[in-house]
């Protein structure tokens, strides 16, 4: 059996909806992924998800959205992306300007709201969000040359507009042939889950149809 560690985005978690879907699709004796919630600062997260690579031995890891960041960091195993978003650090580090204030805490908390059930704690206090511009910089460079890494974009997705999600910066690092495009959200509809993540996870995974 494979084993997928599934990093969700900033406010998922242990019930979020793509890696729970992946599991309706693939035969649980075939594949199975894992999600697990871990901490919103960044270098707590990161130990988190180094206990649990040493506790799994993933076959690949896929990292969604923010979680792109802390996949990153993650060496040896192939990478598998769902909307990365490569600039979510320096915007978070920005944040932590106004975080400094109660009402600017007040507007992220806001803004990001936190979904009932196992879900990521948001926590806009500037002696975490200042961390993320470091981490980001620590991700980028971890990169490796002879890795795998493959990213979908939705071509509708309205972080582009704030920086979160930048595809030059992906193929900066990655290449013109390392992503897909599909007509569809930040939030990769389930449809394209079917269509596109789930033929690129088995050919990645080097499994029969």
């Amino acid at each position: 059996m494979k084993t997928i560690l599934y990093i969700h985005g900033m406010g998922g978690g242990g019930d979020s909806r793509i890696p729970g879907l992946l599991n309706t699709l693939f035969n649980p004796d075939e594949v199975k992924t894992i999600v697990r919630t871990y901490d919103f600062d960044p270098d707590t997260g990161r130990a988190q998800i180094a206990e649990w690579v040493k506790e799994l031995n993933p076959d690949l890891v896929i990292g969604e959205s923010l979680g792109a960041i802390q996949a990153l960091l993650v060496k040896d195993v192939p990478h598998l992306f769902v909307s990365p978003s490569l600039g979510a650090p320096e915007n978070l580090y920005k944040a932590s300007k106004i975080a400094r204030f109660a009402l600017g805490r007040w507007y992220l908390h806001h803004k990001f709201p936190v979904k009932a059930g196992d879900r990521q704690k948001l926590k806009f206090v500037p002696e975490v969000l200042v961390k993320y511009r470091r981490i980001g910089q620590e991700a980028f460079a971890s990169i490796d040359a002879k890795g795998y890494y493959y990213a979908f974009f939705g071509k509708w997705d309205h972080y582009k507009k704030s920086g979160v999600v930048r595809l030059d910066l992906w193929k900066q690092f990655f290449g013109e042939s390392s992503f897909t495009e599909y007509d569809g959200s930040h939030f990769m509809e389930n449809e394209y889950v079917e269509s596109l993540l789930v033929p690129k996870i088995r050919e990645v995974l080097a499994l029969q149809k």
